[in-house]
């Protein structure tokens, strides 16, 4: 697959040039910025979207339905989200396969075993997915603002894990995937360029720090059913959170299990570096028509120190700090 001709199917799903009539009629009543690696972004309740993920979450929006027993991962893009699959999807399937050799997280990327909404499920309006047939509890994961999650998911008793990361190595991690997606037919994106889209709150879901507030205070309002994870604390103490993460699935590891290293096993399984040597992450693509070898850059806490100038930081922890910190919320910056 060479030059500049890439055909629809072996693009990703949220790239496609073709918008339908209908879409750009409702495009053209929304406010409208640069985008990337799209070339326009439109804000819809506030937040960013691509016009085909904006086209994807209406018709989530309207046809989906939860269950109260659902659980779903929620984080925005870059933010720990193939990791956290991993790691429920363990969690939740330990009795299923008890084997870690012949485990499905083995011979799969995370994210063909956990569908997002938006992008996977709800992608092509014209074939709705039939998940009432799927065993529960169902695991399912988004991107969605929580302004923009379907009313069934706020309403029901259902489970939402968030995972926030700090802002400047999510941008870091988002601005090299960005040009990841479209190096074969476009022009990489700066890093100022990129740098200065993502302060103004312009990238994807975005803005960053309304998406990580409106799920902060709604773990505070509704703990029992929102669960929020910080990829850092998770870094530095992956027992503790693994064990946290279980019992707010309502799956905790009993005597016997953690005995017999369950949880090691786990968080050996779902390692970095044990994922990105898996030969399912290394070669071939996901549903979603990204490469697999896409979402194991690096997975360090940490790397925007590599890319950032000492006044991008201060700008950032500035917008960062007014935003957040008032209500608590802090990134950790240390290193690996």
């Amino acid at each position: 697959m060479e030059g500049d001709n890439l055909s629809k199917e072996h693009k990703p799903k949220f790239l496609h040039d073709e918008l339908p009539k209908e879409l750009q009629e409702f495009l053209s009543t929304l406010p409208i910025e640069k985008g990337w690696p799209v070339p326009h972004y439109y804000q819809y309740q506030g937040v960013w979207y691509n016009p085909i993920i904006l086209e994807a979450t209406l018709t989530c929006q309207k046809h989906f339905q939860a269950n109260d027993t659902d659980i779903l991962l929620v984080s925005i893009p870059k933010a720990g989200t193939t990791w956290l699959k991993s790691l429920a999807f363990a969690l939740l399937n330990r009795e299923r396969y008890p084997n870690i050799q012949t485990h499905p997280l083995v011979t799969n990327n995370p994210h063909a075993l956990v569908p997002f909404l938006e992008l996977d499920l709800y992608s092509d309006q014209h074939f709705l997915p039939k998940l009432q047939a799927l065993s529960s509890p169902r695991l399912l994961s988004t991107h969605l603002p929580y302004i923009s999650l379907p009313t069934s998911v706020k309403e029901s008793t259902c489970k939402i894990i968030y995972v926030s990361r700090n802002p400047k190595d999510t941008f870091i991690s988002y601005w090299h995937f960005a040009n990841k997606m479209v190096q074969k037919t476009k022009e990489p994106i700066s890093l100022e360029e990129a740098f200065q889209l993502f302060c103004r709150g312009v990238s994807p879901y975005g803005p960053f720090c309304e998406h990580v507030l409106a799920y902060w205070k709604a773990s505070l309002e509704r703990p029992e059913k929102v669960l929020f994870l910080s990829f850092e604390d998770m870094k530095m103490r992956p027992t503790f959170y693994l064990k946290e993460l279980a019992k707010f699935i309502e799956c905790p590891f009993s005597e016997e299990e953690e005995a017999q290293g369950m949880v090691d096993d786990i968080l050996k399984l779902c390692s970095f570096d044990n994922m990105r040597n898996l030969e399912a992450n290394k070669v071939g693509k996901i549903p979603l028509g990204m490469e697999s070898n896409t979402y194991f850059r690096r997975g360090q806490v940490g790397d925007w120190k590599n890319y950032l100038t000492v006044e991008m930081v201060e700008h950032l922890n500035t917008i960062t700090e007014k935003k957040l910190g008032e209500h608590g919320i802090k990134f950790s910056d240390f290193t690996e």
